[in-house]
């Protein structure tokens, strides 16, 4: 059973009615709770006791929270510890310096004890998660003398499991995830790509929506259009999501934090969440791009029907009040374009596949649903 005590939980902070106000609130759901008043002594404890979280306030004297944050993430020892900025900024450029300065999530002051309780609680499962996948890795990797085909095969099974444990959040089905897999596939086919890369592009892609995990249910499943804060919380699905799947060795799981952190990238720069333009965005987050928004296009969502294959195509191809084609790589839409009736059979053909099924080693697998979130009329695909 999952138990909070056994969680501790740092708060830097160089006012104490803060840090008593928050110590209060945590404390109240069993957590144990380190307090410093500066961002040194953060460090110091941060350090020597290796805390499961840390909430961090931004406007200190001395060292800021963006210092402390990224000499946080620096060292080995304190770069898988989540960490929330809690502050009393709520401007774009604040939140994306947290951001990089390697920020998991925001708390607005004052601090809402609800929503705290929700960060809190979904950043230490996905910690939870995320050190799973790591020492699961490390054992793997101890068995030497077990065979490449069956680290693969064990490789995939965690794949398996993984999504599975996100689908849990959502009520779909695992049809969405199978037809991405096989656009994916069909896409790098096309493109001439090396058959090894088309493979880990494979079992990578169903692990794309993976940070939905750690969005909260109001939002995640709000049957209507997003608010401004409510659709920037939805976007740190993607850096969830690399949070997860960062530092393993497999190839399947390298490819799918990339996957995860970079999907939701435009080849003209108005993606997010680094605004990456032109070829600085990986092969695999370019195709799985236009195969995640033809999905959203042709499946029925709260506030639009399922389109034709005809009428996605054009979407695509042509842009409406919410997609352009200039956000997809010239060369990737032009192979989309030409493998368009191979796309439409694969969905056709995979409309209902079970969650759990899975074939066997070698052959397409279907795989559990974790687009979770596509609630919203904020883009095609969230």
């Amino acid at each position: 059973m999952y138990s909070n005590a056994a969680k501790k939980i740092l708060v830097i902070d160089d006012e104490l009615l803060n840090i008593k106000l928050l110590n209060t609130f945590l404390q109240a759901e069993s957590y144990q709770v380190l307090n410093a008043q500066s961002g040194a002594k953060g460090l110091e404890i941060a350090i020597e006791q290796t805390p499961d979280l840390i909430l961090l306030d931004i406007m200190m004297p001395g060292m800021d929270g963006y210092e402390v944050a990224r000499k946080l993430k620096d060292q080995p020892q304190t770069q898988p510890i989540p960490i929330i900025m809690v502050t009393s900024l709520s401007d774009r450029e604040s939140r994306l310096k947290a951001l990089q300065a390697g920020a998991e999530e925001f708390l607005t002051k004052p601090v809402d004890r609800t929503e705290l309780w929700v960060r809190v609680r979904n950043l230490l499962r996905l910690k939870d998660y995320a050190d799973f996948m790591k020492n699961h890795n490390k054992t793997l990797e101890s068995q030497v003398l077990e065979r490449t085909a069956q680290l693969q095969s064990n490789y995939r099974e965690t794949i398996f499991t993984l999504t599975r444990a996100a689908e849990y959040r959502d009520d779909a089905t695992g049809s969405h995830v199978a037809r991405v897999s096989y656009y994916v596939e069909a896409l790098g086919k096309h493109l001439a790509l090396d058959n090894v890369y088309i493979e880990q592009m494979f079992y990578a892609s169903p692990m794309h929506d993976i940070g939905k995990m750690a969005i909260p249910d109001r939002i995640l499943h709000k049957p209507t259009p997003l608010n401004a804060d409510e659709w920037q919380i939805m976007q740190t699905h993607t850096t969830m999501g690399h949070e997860i799947l960062q530092g393993c060795e497999s190839p399947y799981m390298k490819m799918g934090a990339e996957i995860a952190l970079m999907h939701h990238e435009a080849w003209d720069g108005s993606g997010y969440p680094l605004g990456l333009k032109g070829e600085q965005i990986p092969m695999s987050c370019r195709i799985m791009a236009i195969c995640d928004q033809y999905d959203a296009l042709r499946s029925p969502r709260p506030y639009k029907p399922a389109f034709s294959h005809e009428k996605s195509v054009d979407i695509l191809t042509r842009g409406d009040s919410r997609s352009s084609p200039e956000q997809f790589a010239p060369n990737i839409l032009a192979a989309f374009v030409e493998c368009a009736d191979n796309l439409a059979h694969i969905y056709d053909n995979n409309q209902h596949i079970a969650p759990h099924y899975q074939k066997s080693l070698g052959q397409n697998q279907a795989l559990p649903d974790i687009s979770a979130g596509m609630s919203d009329e904020n883009s095609l695909s969230i």
